[in-house]
């Protein structure tokens, strides 16, 4: 009889573990299935976890800033991404360091505004996002991040010193790409194939309210550039009005790309990217973070906070007679200025500041909401 009992529990049991695990899979399979057919276009907005999270004695974070990288220290003054912003908003203020965080990277905070480098690429950009929302020593229920730094701007749309409110940011990367000497059509210029299965965090439109009201407060900031530079573009873009006329600040998207890339045939397939993810600026510049942090961001529900503010030190295209194999490979040779930005580099990144200056007083002051 014991047996029995025994017997019939079992089969109880094997029965029952066998209806949760077909409806275990069920649901996987029909997550999967959401996850791989929703487009972020047109997918429910996000609950922001920070809301229900906020407690007592949490510091309050209004502003987050993200540059990528510094030259020596930042406040050393071999500027790079961050030290202008720095000494603007955090020198003086304290210094936090976060768990997971960047080798030798810490947290500065002063006034409700946060400056962190966070290294360059996807990898280190959406890590060391992560790991600061997850300190549970800040609050950010309220905060607007914004991504700034450098980049290369497609040619025949922005100028070397023109600084970009990014109005959506794309991956390079996610798709699937040939080597244009495997392409069947020998007159194709592009070589890059979408795959809606990566449709979830291929790309990211930013708030269009938001990203309207920083280009007005920020649209009429006086840019400079250089008289190398303006010569150099009237040389080797054979004076085209683009290429020679002054800096300014500009709509776009951005293409994000681990791989360091120029020419043509990227180039193609950049535009190509953009007007597949319905972007509704043209691609406008192709930097190595954006749409990690974009990612991230949207994944804490804060992607209606999130911007991303870049400065043209190159362009997409070869120049000057330089090949892949003189800018990275063996043919390299030394030359007294860099062979893709001449000297704009500080003159951009002196614009990039400018901008983000406008764009974070205008955010504090509660010009941009």
């Amino acid at each position: 009889m014991k047996k029995r009992l025994l017997a019939a529990m079992m089969v109880l049991g094997m029965t029952l573990g066998l209806t949760q695990m077909s409806v275990m899979a069920e649901s996987t399979e029909l997550t999967t299935e959401a996850a791989g057919t929703e487009a972020n276009a047109n997918a429910e907005e996000t609950e922001n976890p920070f809301t229900a999270q906020a407690v007592a004695g949490q510091e309050k974070i209004k502003v987050l800033l993200l540059p990528k990288f510094e030259i020596g220290t930042l406040d050393d003054g071999k500027v790079g991404e961050g030290e202008l912003l720095y000494k603007e908003y955090c020198e003086g203020g304290e210094a936090y360091d976060i768990a997971g965080s960047l080798s030798g990277s810490k947290l500065y905070v002063k006034d409700g505004v946060a400056l962190y480098v966070t290294g360059m690429g996807k990898v280190n950009a959406a890590t060391s996002l992560t790991s600061i929302l997850n300190d549970s020593r800040f609050d950010f229920s309220d905060t607007y991040i914004i991504s700034v730094g450098c980049a290369g701007s497609a040619i025949e749309y922005g100028t070397m010193g023109d600084v970009f409110i990014i109005t959506s940011a794309v991956d390079y990367d996610l798709g699937h790409k040939a080597d244009i000497r495997e392409m069947t059509n020998s007159d194709s210029e592009t070589t890059w194939y979408h795959d809606a299965s990566y449709d979830g965090s291929a790309f990211k439109h930013l708030n269009t309210a938001l990203t309207d009201q920083v280009y007005e407060v920020t649209k009429d900031v006086k840019l400079e550039t250089t008289d190398q530079t303006r010569k150099f573009m009237k040389d080797e873009f054979d004076d085209a009005d683009w290429a020679v006329r002054d800096p300014k600040v500009l709509k776009g998207t951005t293409v994000t790309g681990d791989n360091y890339w120029k020419g043509k045939y990227d180039h193609a397939n950049a535009i190509l990217i953009a007007k597949t993810y319905d972007c509704p600026d043209p691609y406008a510049t192709t930097e190595m973070e954006d749409v990690a942090l974009a990612d991230v961001a949207d994944r804490y529900g804060l992607l209606d906070r999130f911007l991303i503010i870049r400065d043209s030190v190159n362009t997409d295209a070869f120049m000057s007679g330089n090949t892949p194999g003189t800018l990275w490979g063996d043919e390299k040779a030394p030359t007294g200025d860099s062979a893709e930005t001449f000297d704009i580099f500080p003159t951009s990144m002196e614009n990039g500041y400018k901008v983000t200056k406008a764009a974070v007083d205008a955010i504090l002051g509660g010009e941009v909401k």
